[in-house]
């Protein structure tokens, strides 16, 4: 059943997956370490996970399966729910990928180190318009082959 995950806590497109999802009719997880306001009458249910260092990381990773959309701007998140057969989009819409995601790893890692020296300091940009955007498509382009490649797979009844 293609289903969606968001890792939510600070997910700024999550209404935007409400929208594909309540087209394409699937339903969408939201896990969090804290409870948040989700619409009613969304196939939308929260998963409160624990406090603690990637346990809403963890708990996606485990039930994050092929035929699976996983949305998360967290690089390490996105290389494990790919090892397991799940799509995976970050917030601004890049999709993470076989072929990308070491570059990633090693991009992150650097940024990080450079955070550690004081060379960097803040964090991302805002999301932008064009961000949003480029996210919408890049989700639905994932429901798209996701039901093409896997025709009984794609939608909850």
């Amino acid at each position: 059943m293609l289903h969606i995950f968001i890792d939510a806590d600070a997910c700024p497109v999550k209404d935007e997956v409400y929208r594909v999802a309540n087209r394409y009719g699937l339903d969408v997880t939201l896990v969090a370490n804290s409870w948040m306001r989700i619409p009613n009458g969304q196939r939308a249910v929260l998963e409160v996970v624990g406090a603690g260092l990637d346990v809403a990381d963890d708990w996606i990773a485990e039930q994050a399966q092929t035929g699976d959309i996983v949305i998360t701007a967290d690089i390490p998140l996105a290389c494990r729910c790919l090892n397991k057969g799940a799509r995976v989009i970050s917030t601004t819409g890049k999709l993470f990928t076989e072929s990308n995601i070491g570059d990633c790893v090693a991009t992150r890692d650097l940024m990080a180190e450079l955070r550690e020296a004081g060379e960097i300091t803040g964090g991302p940009p805002p999301l932008k318009k064009n961000d949003r955007s480029r996210f919408l498509q890049r989700l639905d382009e994932a429901v798209q082959a996701i039901r093409r490649e896997y025709p009984d797979h794609s939608a909850s009844t």
